[in-house]
């Protein structure tokens, strides 16, 4: 397959995975709105976000280490080299070690759930008593989860390695879907309780939507027997490759730990206020970035398997140039509309004027890191295609701990000019990952002699000449129309800034945007083409 197919196959993968990350993120929002309206931005919310945190901590560091770093690279090089009875040995193995390990440690962690809550994740809602039992209680339900979203993302894995896109890209929103049952269906009876049990079920949707593509795939051997596969090199590989990156997720989970630690000592709302506006961001991010990059690990990994150094450099370079071309756009739109897309979305029921502000001012400041964590997530993406975790983990970890003193920096600085100090969390988490994604950046250049940066530079000027004026129309458009409601604010911004952005694109005759409304338009035709 030459370059320019095989960029091509990334940009059509990509495109699959982004609509469905788009549906997730869409209910996504939609999970927002609901809980916002029905808790605001309450204390008794501070706590379920506070526990939630325990269970994907434990996900993350368990699975998402595993298999976002190390299994599928194993795997996907196998497949690549025929090997079928040895990848699914892998996986049975690795599917058993998770979700014995997931169990082991979710018992445990019920069981000295107060001490945790009390000393290492929120001592603020420790002083309430009737705070500190409800936390208590979240945290041991949301427990399940655990179990079940580490099994999903196997699935996830293995799917995406047979470059199976579209069922594991659904599961956020399916996700999501438990989440609002738990708070539409349950939460008028079981109150914030409905909540966790929402998440419960939510994973366990996550999990079954992939089943009946998993029973598709070719070489499905018929019956797994339960073996930890020990003495299997590629186990022992998976195991190895994971070391690294189970610290580097530690590191990370240490941050937001520390983050809700600190907010929980904040105003009220505090906890929520970092919450939403990290998610909000995320949710850009995830359509844009995350996208991009589940479809390209593949890619990226069958190509450092089969010594292809020069394609893997092509290939990471189209993707980072196509992904930098979506995330300024989208950070200066965030910085921008953040207030009426906040009250657009939230403004309603227990989350009142107060909670936008709260909101707003964490998504402004983490709306600025939007490219450095676009950046990041393709570059760690192709180092663990690599099969290398040590880097990347050896810089977050710098990278991480430089944010814990940024935040407690940043913390002093704002209660200094009397700015909401929650903000200086934000903004350490933004300038930190920035810091990460240029240090990422400079060590893959040197290992694949370039990554073709006149070709990415071609694409970030016109962008961001786009941007400039895109910016300019929003920014008139808030002044003239400061009175508003915030729907027309909302709306008529993201209409005109985005239609502006591609209008200029278009006359500077971007590549990337010729080729997707080619591509757009070929699906098209093809849809309604006579049978």
């Amino acid at each position: 397959m030459t370059e320019a197919n095989t960029n091509r196959q990334i940009a059509r993968a990509a495109g699959t995975v982004m609509a469905a990350i788009f549906l997730g993120q869409a209910v996504g929002l939609l999970r927002g709105v609901t809980v916002a309206h029905v808790f605001g931005a309450s204390r008794e919310l501070d706590a379920f976000f506070a526990a939630n945190r325990v269970s994907e901590t434990l996900f993350l560091l368990v699975a998402g280490g595993a298999l976002g770093s190390a299994f599928i690279p194993t795997f996907t090089g196998l497949l690549a080299h025929h090997k079928r009875d040895a990848a699914w040995r892998l996986a049975a193995a690795i599917g058993n070690a998770v979700a014995l390990t997931l169990s082991l440690l979710a018992l445990l962690t019920a069981l000295f759930a107060p001490q945790i809550v009390r000393y290492a994740l929120a001592p603020g809602l420790s002083t309430d008593p009737r705070l500190f039992a409800l936390t208590i209680a979240l945290l041991r339900i949301q427990l399940i989860s655990a179990v079940l979203f580490g099994l999903g993302g196997l699935a996830i894995g293995i799917l995406n390695a047979h470059q199976v896109f579209l069922a594991p890209a659904l599961t956020p929103a399916l996700y999501q879907l438990g989440i609002i049952f738990g708070a539409v269906v349950l939460s008028p009876s079981m109150g914030i309780y409905g909540l966790a049990w929402g998440v419960v079920l939510g994973s366990a949707l996550y999990l079954i939507i992939q089943i009946p593509s998993l029973l598709k795939l070719s070489g499905l051997p018929p019956r797994m027997r339960f073996s930890l596969g020990l003495r299997d090199p590629n186990v022992k590989e998976v195991l190895f490759l994971m070391g690294p990156r189970l610290l580097g997720v530690a590191v990370v989970q240490l941050n937001f730990w520390v983050n809700t630690w600190l907010a929980s000592r904040m105003e009220s709302g505090s906890v929520s206020g970092l919450y939403y506006g990290f998610s909000l961001m995320l949710m850009a991010q995830a359509v844009i970035a995350q996208s991009a990059a589940i479809a390209a690990m593949p890619t990226f990994s069958a190509q450092h398997a089969l010594g292809q150094q020069d394609e893997m450099r092509s290939s990471l370079a189209a993707t980072l140039r196509s992904v930098i071309l979506l995330a300024l756009p989208a950070s200066a739109g965030l910085i921008l509309l953040r207030e009426p897309v906040i009250s657009l979305l939230y403004q309603r029921g227990e989350f009142d004027q107060r909670a936008v502000q709260i909101v707003a001012w964490a998504l402004l400041w983490y709306a600025a890191g939007m490219i450095g964590h676009s950046i990041m997530e393709i570059l760690t993406r192709a180092f663990y295609a690599q099969r290398d975790t040590k880097t990347p983990v050896f810089i977050g970890s710098i990278a991480m701990g430089l944010n814990v003193v940024f935040s407690l920096t940043f913390i002093k600085v704002f209660e200094a000019v009397h700015w909401m100090p929650h903000g200086g969390l934000a903004l350490a988490n933004s300038l930190a990952t920035a810091l990460e994604a240029a240090a990422l950046f400079i060590v893959m250049r040197r290992r694949l002699g370039g990554i073709e940066g006149k070709h990415i530079l071609r694409g970030v000027f016109p962008s961001a000449a786009a941007t400039c004026v895109m910016s300019i129309l929003i920014y008139g458009w808030l002044k003239l129309s400061a009175d508003r409601s915030a729907w027309l604010l909302a709306l008529v911004g993201v209409a005109a800034g985005g239609g502006v952005y591609l209008g200029v694109l278009w006359i500077l005759r971007v590549p990337e945007l010729r080729y997707a409304i080619g591509a757009i338009s070929r699906r098209v035709k093809k849809v309604f083409a006579p049978s």
